[in-house]
């Protein structure tokens, strides 16, 4: 693709890297088909091809207006197009820097940046979301349906069966994250018992909170640096004495991003070696979990056949069926596709297909609440293809697909964790 920056960002190391991603494409179309808003909408501008020419065209000087914006808010960011391109186009690089000018060019309308404000500011803040969910359980049977939907029920887990301390010689830190501790606490208990189970100590560093994500996509880029920042300075006690073998984040969304803070903080010259180092530490928790195979293995082996020595072992034995949706974020973010559900498989589980499993699922970190008509529309066709298998559990990788997905459904829906989890507890 040629390309002819305009001068305002031609020289800047943004201008650099988007000038560097649209030479890469090659017009071929080849990511159309597996794009969920180009399948809804037949629309080539909401595909990533269309979406690249909006951008090229900003970043040359030419107009951009609500048109633009429409089909770039649009695209969830899934990067199911980079697993596709055949040309290794960094296509979710592109569309940062993209929205990153044309925020700058073309001010929200009032309404909608308080709208995102409001959505950013509170799901980045636990102090403050805790009680706003509490509240607005409190309130469910009065809200209209849809809005009702959106609040989950609560967990009901026991944060108390999190393991005593000090036992282990290997330990690794944590990621509670912003909204995690609310909504889905059994999660990182469920990591830390599995763990522990390995002879590994799992912690969490206090007051460590939100990894940045969230703002980042969400038109506040500066304050989502100073959120990675803060998390580095918190973390990096440990780091720097080498205490932990790895960051371990079983939110899949989180693992992404913190993987890229050294990318994202290269030119800041007082964060980008400690940015590097972390991002060289940052695991998923399924790539842990698959480094230490064999001593899980074995646990679940004998986990096994414990529970065939019960004398009731017949009527308790689980049968359980899982669909496994993989989140964007764990297959094409990642590249980690296939690992859980190896996991899962030794475990004893039986997987149901999943068909087009490569497709969003509609959450994308804040999507479905500034986007509920799209987000509900992937939500819908999703559990189709997660149902269709008859699985008695479905099972994520991500808090928000996690609950995004419970919402639409009577199937229980879990992170993949706690049903390792359970079988190791039998």
């Amino acid at each position: 693709m040629q390309t002819s920056l305009a001068d305002f960002i031609r020289d800047s190391n943004a201008g650099s890297e988007a000038d560097s991603i649209l030479r890469t494409c090659v017009h071929c179309g080849f990511c159309t088909a597996t794009c969920p808003t180009y399948q809804l909408f037949g629309d080539e501008l909401d595909g990533p091809r269309g979406r690249i020419y909006l951008i090229k065209n900003l970043l040359e000087g030419g107009s951009a207006g609500t048109r633009t914006r429409l089909h770039l808010d649009r695209c969830l960011s899934c990067r199911s197009c980079e697993t596709t391109c055949p040309s290794g186009v960094d296509y979710h690089r592109l569309l940062d820097i993209g929205r990153n000018v044309l925020d700058a060019r073309l001010p929200r309308p009032a309404a909608e940046r308080a709208r995102r404000f409001v959505v950013r500011e509170t799901l980045a803040r636990p102090w403050l979301f805790k009680p706003a969910l509490a509240l607005g359980r409190l309130a469910k049977p009065l809200l209209p349906p849809a809005l009702a939907a959106k609040i989950p029920r609560h967990s009901g887990a026991d944060a108390t069966r999190w393991p005593a301390p000090g036992r282990h010689r290997r330990s690794m830190l944590a990621l509670a994250g912003c909204v995690q501790p609310t909504l889905t606490p059994q999660t990182n208990v469920a990591a830390a018992r599995v763990l522990d189970r390995l002879g590994i100590e799992l912690f969490e560093a206090p007051g460590a909170g939100c990894c940045g994500a969230l703002r980042y996509h969400l038109d506040a880029q500066a304050a989502a640096l100073a959120d990675m920042r803060r998390l580095i300075d918190v973390w990096w006690p440990w780091v720097e004495r080498g205490e932990v073998e790895a960051i371990v984040v079983t939110a899949s969304g989180c693992a992404a991003h913190v993987k890229e803070y050294g990318e994202i903080l290269a030119d800041d010259a007082a964060y980008a070696d400690k940015a590097a180092r972390v991002s060289a530490l940052a695991r998923d928790l399924s790539e842990v979990l698959i480094g230490e195979h064999e001593p899980l293995a074995a646990l679940l082996n004998a986990a096994a056949a414990n529970r065939l020595q019960r004398p009731d072992a017949a009527a308790t034995a689980p049968r359980a069926r899982v669909a496994f949706h993989s989140p964007c974020t764990l297959q094409h973010a990642q590249k980690l596709g296939g690992v859980v559900e190896s996991l899962l498989v030794a475990a004893g589980y039986e997987l149901s297909p999943v068909a087009d499993s490569h497709l969003c699922c509609g959450s994308s970190g804040a999507y479905s609440l500034l986007q509920p008509a799209i987000a509900t529309r992937l939500r819908s066709d999703k559990l189709a293809a997660l149902n269709e298998g008859g699985p008695t559990v479905i099972a994520t990788a991500n808090v928000g697909c996690q609950n995004h997905l419970a919402a639409g459904t009577q199937t229980p829906v879990r992170h993949w964790i706690e049903l390792i989890a359970d079988r190791l507890d039998g």
